[in-house]
């Protein structure tokens, strides 16, 4: 089959790989009939590179039809139509039973002492073979797999895999007062659902990117736009989010950025010359003494008011950032993170996607694209051009 292979930083190839089949009586094998581009991923074009080998096949926002189950498989029949996950989750051990899916003490990786596997993404998480594929295996048939109804495009199902889940939980952590204003730092395909969520649930929402094309996005929605260049200009983010809330600063704050951060140009700096050296350097090097481009998240702390929220969805790798501790401890913030618990999170969002469309993911996608065009979209959606928030490929 063809799939979506890592072959080096910046190097992501079609190529043909064997097909998957049934290695355990729980398995289920689909034929992927799409499968998303995820910000996630661009960690593995460029920072996470020391963690991946050529050949591993990424990808971690799959849906298809069922084409083969195992013999222990009661839930599923061939011919359904599911949802994959991200985590690759039980369902049944202790971290499962408290629905912190993304810590899965089955799939957990103890050597690189992180949490559940996911697919598609590298030996740090498990190197579970991804979704960018014609045809994927699913472990945990009864349980991982959200089955859908086969009405509908398949945009509006695929993106309970990863995009709903993370912002609907981006935005529980960030624990919103009723009617309060809620900052949403960054306008990619996270930022821009939990922006749209937090407006469905009657915040005031300011939206900050520095893309005018994502910006345009949000403000359609009903979020307010806020440029980050522009507000650069008279004094930061920060000074102007206190101007709009009369000196207070935003209740609460989500970093839906994460470590590709625009503005930290020392710590990217850093990030490209260990991604350089070889994976037996590098490797513990980004583990143990990483570096990250806190721009966004230092943003955060200082445009919080005090004893507000920060929530962070966006993803981090360093271990020894400089933070702001004496401003977090004064300020009494309130700092939630993790891993999207996807399963936790999928009968409530699918209950909804079933009846309406109360977030827009009929039109949210701006590029359906074939597998064969990944590589040159994987580019693209780095450098933010040909007006990329969120690509679907339909293999």
């Amino acid at each position: 089959m063809k799939a979506v292979t890592w072959q080096g930083a910046h190097d992501m190839q079609v190529t043909d790989v064997p097909d998957p089949r049934i290695q355990e009586p729980t398995d289920v094998v689909i034929k992927v009939t799409s499968t998303g581009l995820c910000g996630s991923d661009l960690h593995l074009y460029e920072t996470l590179a020391p963690f991946m080998e050529p050949g591993d096949i990424v990808g971690h926002e799959p849906m298809g039809i069922v084409e083969e189950i195992g013999p222990e498989v009661t839930e599923l029949a061939v011919g359904d139509r599911v949802v994959v996950p991200f985590n690759v989750s039980c369902g049944s051990c202790w971290m499962c039973d408290r629905h912190l899916y993304s810590q899965c003490e089955t799939t957990q990786n103890p050597e690189h002492g992180t949490g559940a596997s996911f697919f598609g993404y590298s030996k740090l998480y498990g190197q579970v073979p991804g979704g960018q594929a014609e045809y994927m295996r699913v472990p945990f048939g009864n349980f991982l797999p959200v089955k859908v109804p086969h009405e509908h495009d398949d945009d509006r199902f695929l993106f309970l895999s990863d995009v709903l889940p993370t912002a609907w939980q981006g935005l529980k952590y960030a624990d919103v007062p009723d009617g309060g204003t809620l900052l949403v730092m960054g306008a990619g395909p996270i930022g821009d659902m939990a922006a749209r969520m937090g407006v469905r649930a009657g915040y005031r929402v300011i939206s900050v990117d520095r893309v005018p094309e994502r910006l345009a996005r949000v403000e359609a929605f009903g979020a307010e736009p806020l440029h980050l260049d522009e507000a650069d200009e008279v004094g930061g983010v920060a000074s102007v989010v206190r101007e709009l809330t009369g000196g207070r600063g935003a209740d609460s704050v989500i970093d839906a950025v994460g470590m590709e951060a625009h503005g930290s140009p020392a710590a990217q700096g850093v990030q490209k010359f260990v991604g350089l050296m070889p994976d037996a350097i590098a490797e513990p090097m980004l583990k143990n003494a990483g570096l990250d481009r806190l721009a966004a998240l230092h943003t955060a702390i200082e445009a919080v008011r005090r004893g507000g929220t920060v929530s962070i969805s966006g993803v981090y790798g360093g271990a020894v950032d400089p933070m702001p501790m004496f401003q977090l401890f004064d300020k009494q913030v309130q700092v939630r993170m993790g891993q999207a618990n996807v399963r936790a999170h999928t009968g409530e969002l699918l209950e909804m996607l079933v009846e309406d469309d109360p977030f827009g993911v009929d039109a949210f996608a701006t590029h359906h694209l074939p597998l064969a065009e990944a590589p040159q979209a994987y580019e693209h959606f780095q450098k933010k051009e040909e007006g990329m928030v969120k690509v679907v490929f339909r293999p």
